[in-house]
Order: structure tokens, then sequence, then C-alpha cells
């Protein structure tokens, strides 16, 4: 499998530098850290739904994130993107870093109108908009994405466009199968609504929503086969009011129909998650950033030690407009159990980002 991933890339690298072929763009980033663990709390082992991983005292190098993206215009109204990716918490059978697919689609432009019609491996609607409003995917995703809500690539088919000239309203709608960069395993899909308002430059707000079909289950107290589906709403605020300054707030909603098991019943099963970020210019060179982000996967009272408190600070120096080292501090904060409290998990790390294109 790494081998005909290899010839892929070789094959697009030589085919994007052949002569003639100007409708062909090869682009990349790159993540790459130096961790410290300075704080953990060894108690939390088996926590799930964990940011910070490892133990107290552990340190290492890595790449967190590699691509490798070539996009080629087939003609004015299709595009078309393949694009690796190289991951760190994605490891091949032998233990090494894996490389898959990311993205593999299809773009037939204003198919319908001013909408966009996609095909393949491609985003999902959950949280383009945050992300870019964000803008530092190499300290962390968002929380949709942390926490494992919504995954951020799907197969399937998707419309996109404007509902208005001026693009002040824009829709997204996809269906896919529901099972991420993963070959589908079941018929049930996953269908996904975004609206996006832009009622000034400034001012970006996003309406979310999607339905993860499932299979029923057997409720074990009255023995018959009843809905265990997800559905996920989420709004986004963000705010960019001037050059050097965004500020962005998050808010998510999620219900498991017959979700949670309370030992006499099958109850709906409900998750918040929340976050509010922000950045700042300091100069033409230096960014502030600042996040924290609450996250619950399951807001009923007798659900204990799930809910978690998660922060970033950093310092963004951009050593020009493609490289980027970032010195950053993240902390994550655990709900106690009845019996106990949990230290918090701390991480030292320096991030360099870079692009090339």
């Amino acid at each position: 499998m790494r081998r005909s991933l290899v010839a892929v890339v070789f094959l697009s690298i030589l085919f994007a530098l052949a002569p003639g072929q100007d409708k062909g763009r090869l682009s990349g980033l790159a993540y790459f850290d130096y961790s410290y663990n300075v704080a953990r709390d060894t108690a939390i082992g088996g926590f799930s739904n964990k940011a910070l991983n490892g133990v107290k005292s552990f340190q290492t190098f890595q790449f967190r994130r590699f691509y490798f993206t070539y996009d080629y215009d087939i003609a004015t109204d299709f595009t078309t993107r393949f694009r690796l990716e190289a991951d760190e918490s994605a490891l091949a059978s032998n233990g090494k870093t894996g490389v898959f697919v990311k993205d593999a689609s299809l773009r037939w432009k204003n198919v319908f109108g001013q909408g966009d019609l996609i095909l393949g491996v491609q985003p999902t609607p959950a949280y383009e908009i945050s992300e870019s409003v964000w803008g530092y995917r190499s300290l962390e995703k968002t929380i949709m994405d942390l926490r494992g809500i919504v995954s951020s690539r799907d197969l399937g088919v998707s419309l996109k466009g404007k509902l208005d000239g001026e693009g002040m309203f824009s829709y997204w709608v996809m269906v896919a199968d529901g099972s991420a960069n993963k070959p589908e395993t079941d018929k049930y899909k996953r269908y996904f609504l975004h609206i996006r308002l832009q009622p000034v430059k400034s001012l970006d707000i996003t309406l979310y929503g999607d339905l993860d079909a499932r299979a029923t289950i057997s409720n074990p107290y009255t023995t018959k086969r009843v809905s265990n589906s997800t559905t996920t709403m989420a709004m986004f605020v963000g705010y960019v009011p001037m050059d050097g300054l965004k500020v962005g707030v998050e808010g998510v909603l999620t219900q498991t129909a017959n979700g949670f098991n309370t030992g006499t019943a099958l109850n709906t099963k409900s998750g918040l998650a929340l976050s509010f970020f922000g950045s700042y210019g300091l100069g033409t060179d230096l960014t502030i950033v600042g996040r924290y982000d609450l996250y619950d996967p399951n807001t009923d009272g007798s659900a204990k030690t799930d809910s978690r408190d998660y922060f970033i600070a950093a310092l963004d120096w951009k050593v020009n407009d493609r490289v980027s080292v970032i010195p950053n501090v993240q902390i994550e904060a655990y709900e106690k159990s009845p019996s106990r409290t949990f230290d918090a998990s701390v991480n030292g790390r320096l991030t360099v980002m870079w692009i090339f294109q």
C-alpha cells in the first residue's frame, strides 16, 4: 500500500512538472513539534476523550501532520483534488507513521445556479468556517474535530453555493457514508446541512446540523428494537473587525437516542461542547493566541469524570508568510469523581509550521 502511494506522489510530481501542465498545482504543509509533558495525574490513564495523552516527563519530536496536495483544473467548470496525509496518530501495521488519502474529489462548478457539486472524499460542512477564523490548526483542531463529534472528511456527495448574488447567504448540504476516510461497512448514511450568514464582512455566522443514522439497538429493559441515531446541532460566530484581531465562539449540542444506560432504562444521551478563542497581532510578525474549550459528552448528572476543560496559550512568530514558530502551552482539566479530584495535564510545546506551493 505504501509503495502505491509513493508511486502516486511521484507520478503526480512528474505530471505537474511536465511541459504544458500549467493547470496543475502542487502544495503542502507540515506541523513539526517538540513537546514535553510537564504534568500528568497517574489516575487518568483509562480516561476517554483526552486531548492530552502520555505520561509525565515524556518528551518527543514529531511530525504531527504532513500534507501533500495536487489540484488540477480539468476545464473551466471541473476541478479535482488529491491529497495525502501523514499523521503520527494513524500508524501503519509495522508501527511507522501511516500515509492515507485525505481528499480525492471532483468539483463541478455552477452546476445548479451558483452551486457547486462535489463528489468523493471531501471536507464535511461542520467546521470549515470556524477553523478558518480560528486559523491555528497548527496548534489544535477545532472542538468538534478534536472531540470526534464530526469527522473532518467523509465519502459522499455535496452541493455548496450561494443563496444570493452578494454571497451574504450561502449553503452546504451533503450526504455521506458517515465513516470518515474509512470504507463503508453498513447501509446507513450521515446527512449534513450548513447555512452561512455574512451580514457584514467582519461578521461570520454559521448554523449547522446533521443526522448520523445508525442501526437500531435492542432495549434490554423492554426487549424492543429502538433508535440509536445521533443528531448534532452547532452555531458559530466569528468576528474579525480589523487586521490582526480574530474572535470566535462555537457551541455544539449532540443527542443520541437511547444512548445512555442508567441501569434501569435507556435515555437520550445529550452532549455539550463550547469553544471560545481569539488572536491578536502584536506587530507585523507576532500574534498572541488563546483558547478555552468546555466539553461534556454526557450532561446527565449521574455521569461523572467525563467533562473536560481545555486551554491553549501561544505566541506565533511569523518568520515569513509561510513559516511560523509557535511556542505554546496546553492544559486539560478533568471533572472530579465522587471520591477524588484529578490534577490537570500540562503540555509545553514548540511548534514549527510551514507551507509550500
